[in-house]
């Protein structure tokens, strides 16, 4: 199971879309698991706090949860930008693994800034920041700088994951 976290903008929607699509294993976008209010909150510039998030947490950690119940794999993007997020994700303690996109405020904010129809103002991006606290080495992780274009990205992550090898049988964990 795949979560691929990082601030808004830092393409793990992109990303991970090629990587489902490459490995044919179900693919949720997080950001569709907010409730409404979380995303009238964001829309009116507001950053999320922890007990706003909380509800959307326990939505993308159930959704992992149930694939790992089924023996399945999947991708899921949510920001996870904190460790006690990632915990709570990550609650079964094994079969997840966080893909850090990693990217500088220099090199996000343009493509936050060129994005189109998403409800996360651009405005929000120092509040992700502030945040965000990197995985830590006993974290199950990869670290990925998202300089390349997205297809050089997704070839990364599929290399120093070995993600070829679970090709048999689709969308099953071996």
């Amino acid at each position: 199971m795949l979560v691929f976290m990082g601030v808004s903008g830092s393409g793990k929607t992109t990303v991970a879309r090629i990587l489902a699509g490459r490995l044919g294993w179900p693919f949720e976008e997080g950001d569709r698991l907010h409730p409404q209010s979380n995303i009238e909150k964001m829309k009116a510039g507001r950053p999320l706090d922890d007990a706003d998030r909380r509800q959307w947490l326990a939505k993308v950690a159930d959704w992992v949860t149930e694939r790992l119940n089924n023996r399945e794999n999947g991708l899921i993007t949510c920001s996870a930008l904190k460790r006690s997020y990632r915990d709570v994700i990550n609650r079964r303690g094994s079969g997840v693994v966080f893909v850090f996109l990693a990217g500088s405020r220099a090199t996000i904010a343009p493509r936050l800034a060129a994005r189109q129809g998403h409800f996360m103002p651009s405005s929000l991006l120092d509040s992700q920041f502030a945040d965000l606290e990197d995985p830590q080495p006993d974290e199950p992780h990869i670290r990925v700088d998202i300089g390349p274009p997205p297809g050089v990205i997704a070839e990364r992550i599929w290399e120093e994951l070995g993600l070829g090898d679970f090709l048999e049988p689709p969308g099953r964990i071996p």
